[in-house]
C-alpha cells in the first residue's frame, strides 16, 4: 500500500470516527459509519491474498447489512415519531431493528461469525484496528439510545457473548482467533452494564483497548502468529515474551491488575441493581476466558530460561521495538491502585 493511500485511509478513518461520535442525527451518523467501513476496506485486502480477499467481502457484506438495517430502523422511528435526534428512539419494533443492526456491527452474539473469520484474514496492525477503532462509533450509538433499550434483550446477548467467547477461545491455536473470541467476551461485558451504568461501559472499552493494543502490538513485534510460534517468541525479545505474558493475565481480569477493575465494578454495579444471578453468572464464565488466557501465558513463557529449549537467541533481530508498547504494557499492568482517581473521573 502506498503511503498517499495510507494516509487517506487512516484520515478516513479518523473522520469517519469523528462524524458518527459526534453526530446527533442519525443521517450523519449513518454516513460516518460508511465512511468507515469503505476506508477499512483497503487496509483488509492490502495483501492480496485469498485469504485476505474473503474477509474483506465477509467484511463489506456484513457491514452494509447492518448499515442497512440501522438505516431502515432510524427511517421507520422517524416516519412514527417524526423525529431523526438518536436520542430519541421512542418505538419499540425500530429500537429493536436498531439493536441487532449495531450488535452485527459490533460482533455480539449471535451477530458474531464474520469477526474471528475476518481478523483471521488481516494483518495484526488491521485487526487491533477492527478490535478497538472500529468499535468505537457503534458503541457510541448504542451508549446515546441506552435509555430505549430492550433489558432482556440486551442481558441475553451479554451473557450470550461472555459465554460463548469462553467457550470458542479454548480450542483455538491461532492468536488472532483467540483475540477476536477475546473481544467477543469483553463486549458481551459491556453490554450486560450499558443500561445501568453507560459511563462505566465506556471506562471498560478504553481499559480492553489500551489491553488488546498491548497485546496485538507486541505479537505484531515478534510475529507471533499461532501458539506453535509463541513458544519460541523469546529468543526474539525475551522482556516482551514476560510483560506479554503479565498483559493476558491481566485482559483475563486477574487481580491485582488492571484488567481486573472493569469487571470488579460491573460486578458490583450489577450487585448494586439487584441483579445477582446476572453478576454470578458473569462471573462463572469469565473462568472460560481465564483458562486460554493462562493458556496462552503459559505458551509465551514454557520456554523461558532457566528451563531447556533447542532454539538459540536470535540477537541480531530485524524486528524493531515499538516505543509505545513500554507506556502501554505499564497501563496494561498498574492501574489498579489508581481506581479512585478513575472512579471520580467519571
Amino acid at each position: 500500500m502506498s503511503p498517499y493511500t495510507k494516509l487517506l485511509t487512516s484520515l478516513s478513518l479518523l473522520l469517519g470516527t469523528t462524524i458518527t461520535i459526534s453526530s446527533n442525527h442519525w443521517l450523519m451518523a449513518w454516513v460516518g459509519l460508511e465512511i468507515n467501513t469503505l476506508a477499512i476496506i483497503p487496509m483488509i485486502a492490502k495483501s492480496h491474498h485469498p485469504r485476505a480477499i474473503e474477509a474483506t467481502i465477509k467484511y463489506f457484506l456484513v457491514q452494509a447489512t447492518a448499515s442497512a438495517l440501522l438505516l431502515f430502523s432510524s427511517m421507520a422511528n422517524a416516519w412514527s415519531s417524526g423525529q431523526w435526534d438518536i436520542t430519541q428512539m421512542t418505538h419499540t419494533t425500530p429500537c429493536l431493528l436498531m439493536t441487532m443492526a449495531i450488535a452485527m456491527k459490533l460482533g455480539l452474539v449471535p451477530f458474531h461469525f464474520w469477526f474471528p473469520e475476518v481478523l483471521q484474514g488481516t494483518s495484526l496492525t488491521t485487526a487491533l484496528l477492527l478490535s478497538t477503532l472500529m468499535k468505537l462509533p457503534p458503541l457510541t450509538l448504542l451508549l446515546l439510545t441506552s435509555h430505549s433499550l430492550n433489558p432482556t434483550l440486551l442481558t441475553t446477548m451479554a451473557i450470550s457473548s461472555a459465554a460463548l467467547g469462553g467457550w470458542m477461545g479454548l480450542n483455538q491455536t491461532q492468536t488472532r482467533k483467540i483475540l477476536a473470541f477475546s473481544s467477543i467476551s469483553h463486549l458481551g461485558w459491556m453490554a450486560a452494564i450499558i443500561l445501568y451504568y453507560p459511563k462505566l461501559t465506556l471506562l471498560t472499552f478504553y481499559l480492553y483497548t489500551i489491553l488488546t493494543t498491548t497485546v496485538f502490538l507486541t505479537l505484531n513485534t515478534t510475529k507471533t502468529m499461532n501458539l506453535q510460534t509463541m513458544t519460541v517468541a523469546w529468543t526474539k525479545a525475551p522482556v516482551l515474551s514476560t510483560t506479554l505474558m503479565l498483559t493476558l493475565l491481566s485482559l483475563a481480569g486477574l487481580p491485582p491488575l488492571t484488567g481486573f477493575l472493569p469487571k470488579w465494578l460491573i460486578l458490583q454495579e450489577l450487585t448494586s441493581q439487584e441483579l445477582t444471578p446476572t453478576a454470578t453468572i458473569m462471573a462463572m464464565l469469565s473462568l472460560l476466558g481465564l483458562f486460554f488466557y493462562l493458556r496462552l501465558a503459559y505458551h509465551s513463557t514454557i520456554t523461558l530460561p532457566p528451563n531447556s529449549t533447542t532454539h538459540m537467541k536470535q540477537w541480531h533481530t530485524n524486528n524493531p521495538t515499538n516505543t509505545i508498547i513500554a507506556p502501554l504494557t505499564s497501563s496494561s499492568l498498574l492501574l489498579l491502585p489508581l481506581s479512585p482517581m478513575i472512579l471520580a473521573s467519571i
